[in-house]
């Protein structure tokens, strides 16, 4: 089953459908908010990939959750994710340096990069069969959430090109609509868009931009992909489904778009001018910070006959991005050991937003070995934004988030094993600091000796409850011997200044205090609640602090404060009335 290759988009629909993976919605559904709650709905229930045929106030059908389960996203690429990234580190391995027999033995990979190319195609390309009869009031663009700022492109391309190289780049960003013709472009400013605009702006060249809705499912995937800078994601989708991609140039432009797309916008986006967007919902689980983004003047949009809208919905996990962020991981978290040769494996939370929580299982081979590693991880692209690394020795599967707060709690030991950087950049989406794009990090190396720790570690043990000494604690939840979960409805400040100094609790090495609404026995929404809403110099406080010269020591039971603080961006929550408008027609979808 991993062999199907597809073509466009609509290939990868109708197989889905022929395998009985694929739901047709014929019922009218609002492009606000309903569409959203269906799929979220779909995804908690591991629902199939959705089809809306019938769209109010369009002509054209949505199509969500295409990546959302773990065989659909095998399916969608051709091949299992982690195979794949043991593929590529085998024949990177075998390659440097070059011997005969090794590359003999890399023939079929070999083959497989010569699909790393892509062909023009000048005549009649399917995403250019119609033009100039739409604006974007005409296409089915979803409100995700409803506090969102307005409707938003979620599973848009945006394509652009340096004016310096000319190397393009494609990255899936939020596009919100402001009016018919102007589109808001959210580029992070550690992205390749936001790259190629700073370089146009230094230059005052006109800056061209174009957005590509649809396409193989792997070109969607490359978008999202953590490729190294200079790799171009176009063609890195023609590795992935093994032929070469086939591309067009844009009507309005010179730029290179792929030919069997849905839909494609053209535009240009004014380098001196910006417009406020957001908020959004997003995938952390919050409404995103408000900020003034560039934007783009839409100078046409042309589309293939029958066109699909492709569309994503994200926010408080699980949602269908945890598929495809689980499958970079797998395909790319092979290739550190390149730089990084003492890293035996690496996982990246979903529950955390990805960016906020990354384990790493380390052979530790000197003194400091670990810290090594993560100033490797931070030093390496979409990783340089990862707020919270935990290192625990080679054996240990970084997955197994038992196993690592194991190792932690009783391996970790502040005043020896916490890095800490407390100025460095984030993801925007990250606003624990209050500051876009700025804040702290913390290392803690778990790895002890390197030697394997008693069970009894990781078992939760039989404490008196903590609420008979202290009333300020609303519920609790021993992880194990070191570390325990509290929570309450009082300031975290007092209850960590309180439990310090009346040394309630200290037969734990940590304590993390999470609000009211997390549910402290899940271990999604725990991992959620904690590793988004703390910032490590303003939440983590130390039992004891000194300080020499410049030199600041750490000891004693570590408190992490990661309550939700009055001035945080909300919650992601649906509006009632869309939850029971969803719930009462769910069986006629």
């Amino acid at each position: 089953m991993f062999k199907q290759n597809f073509d466009d988009l609509s290939s990868y629909i109708d197989f889905l459908d022929k395998i009985g993976d694929l739901k047709r919605i014929k019922t009218e559904v609002d492009p606000i908010l309903e569409i959203s709650q269906i799929s979220c709905k779909a995804i908690e229930q591991d629902g199939p990939a959705l089809l809306f045929e019938n769209v109010k106030g369009s002509s054209f059908p949505v199509a969500t959750n295409l990546f959302g389960s773990e065989e659909r996203l095998r399916i969608s690429l051709g091949c299992n994710p982690k195979d794949l990234g043991e593929e590529i580190l085998s024949f990177a391995e075998k390659a440097i340096p070059p011997k005969i027999d090794h590359l003999l033995k890399s023939i079929p990979f070999f083959k497989r990069l010569t699909n790393f190319r892509s062909k023009e195609q000048a005549f009649n390309p399917p995403c250019q069969q119609i033009q100039g009869a739409l604006d974007l009031s005409d296409l089915p663009i979803i409100k995700c959430w409803p506090e969102d700022g307005g409707r938003f492109i979620t599973m848009g391309l945006t394509v652009t090109e340096s004016p310096i190289n000319k190397k393009s780049n494609m990255g899936m960003y939020r596009l919100q609509m402001h009016d018919k013709n102007t589109l808001g472009m959210h580029w992070h400013p550690h992205k390749g868009g936001a790259a190629h605009y700073h370089e146009a702006k230094q230059l005052g060249q006109t800056f061209n931009a174009a957005i590509v809705l649809g396409g193989d499912p792997s070109l969607i995937f490359s978008a999202i992909a953590p490729l190294p800078e200079n790799i171009n994601e176009l063609l890195f989708s023609g590795f992935l489904k093994r032929k070469p991609i086939n591309l067009c140039r844009t009507k309005t432009s010179n730029l290179r778009v792929p030919a069997n797309a849905e839909f494609i916008i053209e535009g240009t986006v004014p380098i001196d001018k910006t417009m406020l967007e957001g908020p959004f919902g997003d995938h952390f689980g919050y409404y995103s910070m408000e900020g003034d983004f560039p934007y783009m003047d839409v100078k046409t949009i042309t589309r293939k006959h029958n066109a699909i809208f492709p569309a994503t919905v994200v926010g408080r996990p699980p949602k269908e991005d945890m598929f495809l962020g689980n499958a970079a991981t797998n395909i790319f978290s092979p290739l550190i050991k390149l730089v990084t040769p003492e890293i035996s494996d690496m996982w990246a939370y979903y529950e955390s937003g990805f960016h906020n929580l990354l384990v790493i299982s380390v052979d530790e081979r000197y003194p400091k070995n670990s810290v090594k590693a993560m100033m490797s991880v931070w030093g390496t692209g979409q990783l340089s934004l990862t707020k919270c690394i935990i290192t625990v020795p080679s054996f240990v599967d970084p997955k197994n988030i038992n196993e690592v707060l194991g190792y932690l709690g009783e391996n970790f030991n502040p005043s020896n094993d916490l890095t800490l950087l407390q100025t460095t950049p984030l993801d925007t989406l990250d606003f624990t600091s209050g500051k876009m794009n700025v804040g702290s990090k913390i290392g803690m190396n778990a790895v002890g000796d390197g030697k394997k720790i008693s069970p009894d570690c990781f078992n939760a043990i039989s404490i008196e409850d903590p609420r008979n000494k202290y009333n300020k604690i609303k519920d609790y939840r021993v992880i194990n011997r070191n570390i325990i979960i509290i929570n309450s409805e009082f300031d975290p400040k007092i209850i960590s200044k309180e439990i310090h100094d009346g040394n309630i609790l200290n037969n734990f090495k940590i304590i993390f205090i999470v609000s009211l609404d997390i549910n402290i026995n899940d271990n999604i929404d725990l991992l959620w609640g904690i590793f988004t809403r703390f910032d490590p110099t303003l939440d983590i406080v130390f039992k004891n602090c000194e300080l020499t010269n410049s030199s600041v020591q750490f000891s004693g039971t570590m408190i992490v404060d990661a309550t939700q603080k009055d001035w945080y961006p909300k919650v992601l929550s649906m509006n009632d009335d869309i939850v029971d408008k969803v719930d009462r027609n769910w069986k006629i979808y």
